[in-house]
């Protein structure tokens, strides 16, 4: 099922304009600008503060027991300043930011804020509806060179533009912090004046709705107006933190809204910003989520200021995987036919790992040697989460690897094409993997190759497979394919760069494995589909790396990375102890 976000990205990049933004206090909270609510509570502290008392735990009891009504906003501000001037100034400490906070950013547009700026600059957004009482959407906006029409009173509402005569609109339903007209209380937010409420009928039935920082609990006045809204021409999509209200949730159900998980307001909007706006850079209405991903991986690589960006990017992609890969979707217990469930499983894994793939591949074939942490790290993750359940067949337990490999090829032969040796050395032997939590955890090299994946005598009962020698390595390479295409167009040049990868993990595992074994004539590694092309010069894998090794020796690139222990001596006694192993394969 596609996720949310993208369906979200799609709707607002495929209608430019027509849907509207509702911005609760959550989008706000986080740049330090207090809720009304907040505010009131704060105003009572300072009333009880005046009469001596002592208000807590709970100000607004202790004013309904002093004063026998509701603590209401403007009544408050009566009480504390008198003068519009007084007010004003009063009410700066709230919403605007002295030098301290000017230095932490606070009280200014977050990322959020931004990004929606983003959203309107690109003609994305329009009409933007919002509860809060600050300016901070209208500054994120200013500061891009985008005026908005601000409504905030009624009175506004009288002399303002047609919508769709008007650049960006901001209704601002619950009032302005420097109008002591703003609503707060239950009573004030139960209903609209008739003119907002003609206003966000026409807003309700002719623009979609994305609501997010809104929780829906408190402002009646609102909800009854979505609630009679006659229309759902767009989805309603709702970006929820931790939960609905009841009141939240009983809204969702009623516009069947399309619910987000989100970790925050900044985090949604600059996700949300991203996706358009690739989208937007690919001009094409419906692309793959995976080549969204390339597009907004390579914006990050390049970007010294985006590497937060892309840390997040490839830590809730691989965490989406590592959900998707749990024991729900792959049960340890299932039939006895067990090529065609391998198989099947197989397919499922390749279609799960497809974004990641892209993006690792993408990261390892284009970024430097300090973002080599963010692979390594993915591959770390991906290679810890295999478990067995009490009946579970061996042959499914070492598959659920099986990402893991493809990911490792994807990283691995993108690094070699681009002769990122640094980042091939800490794939093989940084990264760790184990098949079950019983095991210790072992080096990708030693432990992550197709045959000990993918058994290899199951996978070879499928229909004219049983004379292939190396089915496994074929199948990758016919799979990876596509995914390399964009970094690897040229046929010949993936072919020959999958097998240097094969070989040289072969050689990277024999080396693992040589001591103790100091008196044999060879060295066992993993080999791959390169062994039965020998026979042809131009492709004859190991014959190229011998040459290379003579010609360029001690600086041979792998063993400036660090293979081999850097050693040219070592690399070629393994290489010399790995061709014999390969001399006696029964092939030809």
């Amino acid at each position: 099922m596609i996720d949310p976000k993208i369906s979200l990205a799609f709707s607002i990049y495929s209608n430019k304009g027509a849907y509207a933004l509702l911005l609760g206090s959550g989008i706000s909270r986080s740049c330090g600008v207090p809720t009304g609510w907040e505010i009131v509570l704060d105003l009572v502290r300072k009333v009880a503060k005046l009469e001596g008392e002592d208000c807590d735990p709970n100000p607004a009891e202790w004013f309904m027991n002093k004063f026998g009504v509701e603590p209401d906003y403007s009544g408050l501000i009566d009480i504390i300043a008198k003068s519009p001037t007084e007010r004003q100034q009063f009410l700066r400490a709230y919403f605007e930011p002295i030098s301290e906070e000017q230095e932490q950013s606070l009280k200014s547009p977050g990322a959020a804020h931004k990004a929606v700026a983003q959203l309107v600059a690109s003609g994305y957004i329009r009409v933007i509806l919002t509860t809060n009482f600050d300016r901070l959407i209208e500054r994120a906006l200013e500061e891009i060179g985008i005026p908005p029409t601000v409504i905030s009173t009624p009175d506004q509402i009288m002399g303002a533009l047609p919508l769709v005569h008007s650049g960006v609109t901001v209704v601002k339903l619950n009032g302005d912090y420097l109008d002591t007209r703003i609503k707060n209380t239950a009573l004030e937010l139960a209903t609209y004046d008739d003119g907002t409420n003609r206003l966000l009928d026409r807003i309700l039935d002719e623009y979609g709705l994305v609501v997010c920082g809104w929780s829906a609990e408190w402002d009646a006045g609102l909800r009854a107006a979505i609630e009679r809204c006659p229309s759902r021409r767009f989805t309603t999509f709702w970006a929820v933190h931790s939960g609905l209200s009841e009141a939240g949730h009983r809204l969702a159900q009623f516009c069947k809204a399309e619910l987000i998980q989100i970790p925050d307001a900044n985090h949604f909007f600059e996700d949300l910003w991203e996706n358009v706006r690739t989208l937007n850079e690919m001009n094409s209405p419906h692309p793959l989520s995976a080549k969204m991903a390339i597009a907004t991986v390579k914006r990050y690589l390049v970007d010294p200021a985006a590497s937060i960006r892309l840390h997040d990017l490839v830590y809730e992609e691989t965490e989406k995987l590592v959900i998707d890969l749990g024991v729900h979707n792959f049960p340890g217990e299932m039939s006895e036919r067990h090529t065609e469930e391998l198989v099947s499983r197989m397919k499922k894994y390749e279609a799960l790992c497809e974004t990641l793939c892209s993006i690792i591949s993408v990261g390892c074939y284009w970024g430097v040697q300090q973002q080599t942490k963010l692979w390594i790290s993915s591959l770390d993750r991906l290679g810890n989460q295999t478990y067995q359940t009490p009946r579970s067949y061996q042959y499914l337990t070492n598959l659920r690897l099986y990402p893991a490999l493809l990911v490792f090829y994807c990283a691995g032969i993108a690094s070699m094409a681009s002769r990122n040796y640094h980042t091939l050395y800490s794939l093989f032997l940084e990264a760790k993997a184990r098949l079950s939590p019983y095991n210790k955890k072992e080096p990708y090299c030693s432990l992550v190759y197709p045959i000990a994946i993918v058994d290899e005598e199951i996978f070879k009962k499928q229909p004219g497979m049983a004379q292939s020698y190396t089915p496994i390595s074929d199948h990758l390479f016919r799979r990876l394919r596509p995914i390399m295409k964009e970094l690897l167009p040229d046929d010949d040049v993936f072919e020959n760069v999958f097998d240097k990868f094969e070989y040289l993990l072969g050689l990277v595992h024999a080396d693992l494995n040589r001591e103790g074994h100091e008196g044999s004539d060879y060295l066992w590694g993993p080999f791959g589909s390169f062994v039965y092309k020998r026979r042809f010069p131009e492709a004859n894998t190991p014959k190229q790396i011998e040459k290379e090794l003579q010609e360029q020796g001690a600086n041979w690139l792998p063993l400036k990375a660090g293979l081999f222990g850097g050693s040219l001596e070592r690399a070629n006694l393994v290489r010399t102890k790995y061709g014999v192993l390969l001399s006696r394969l029964n092939i030809y």
